[in-house]
């Protein structure tokens, strides 16, 4: 059963962690985004067990398999997510994800249903990451995004009418790239 982001949040109140961002983002971007600085500190949940498992727990991906093999191809698919999404072209790593897995289609009394069979339940939450890949960008193709902010490591799904959105947040990057160009003009024009 899929849980809130609220046992997520405890978790890394409790290391003294600061808040993740992006958190209301699809699966694809949400693993992208499961590592993120807060000032100079980075952060990643893919470091520890129990935060792993909170992550799993959160997506309902958590299929009971040693937590050590799924963080490491949870981490092989954030690689080969963020390489497609830096160049569409480059889908190999991706694609060998995609290819350990499969939609089995079946029919019921209220329509169809779409069960993912992956062989290794290991690979099972890495699958389903590079499928929701796979999708959103079939769905909303260019819409996948990192952050415009060079050191910002975020991710999102753009989700605004024209297709224009650079930053992951306004409040936290575009700001600070405003407020660079303003001092990057103020210090030209003394």
């Amino acid at each position: 059963m899929q849980q809130s982001e609220t046992a997520l949040t405890a978790q890394l109140e409790a290391r003294g962690w600061p808040g993740r961002p992006l958190t209301e983002e699809p699966l694809a971007a949400d693993v992208l985004n499961s590592r993120w600085l807060a000032g100079t500190d980075e952060y990643d949940l893919l470091e520890e067990d129990v935060l792993t498992l909170a992550w799993l727990d959160k997506h309902g991906l958590d299929t009971g398999a040693a937590v050590a093999d799924v963080r490491r191809h949870l981490r092989e698919a954030r690689s080969a997510l963020a390489a497609t999404v830096a160049d569409p072209s480059d889908t190999a790593a991706l694609n060998r994800i995609l290819d350990r897995g499969r939609i089995r289609l079946s029919l019921d009394a209220e329509g169809a249903v779409e069960t993912p069979e992956v062989a290794d339940p290991a690979r099972y939450a890495a699958w389903m990451c590079a499928r929701d890949l796979a999708r959103v960008m079939t769905e909303a193709p260019g819409r996948v995004r990192k952050c415009a902010n060079p050191p910002c490591v975020l991710h999102f799904v753009d989700t605004s009418r024209k297709g224009e959105r650079r930053w992951c947040s306004m409040a936290l990057c575009g700001n600070r790239a405003k407020a660079q160009r303003h001092r990057t003009r103020h210090h030209a024009a003394t």
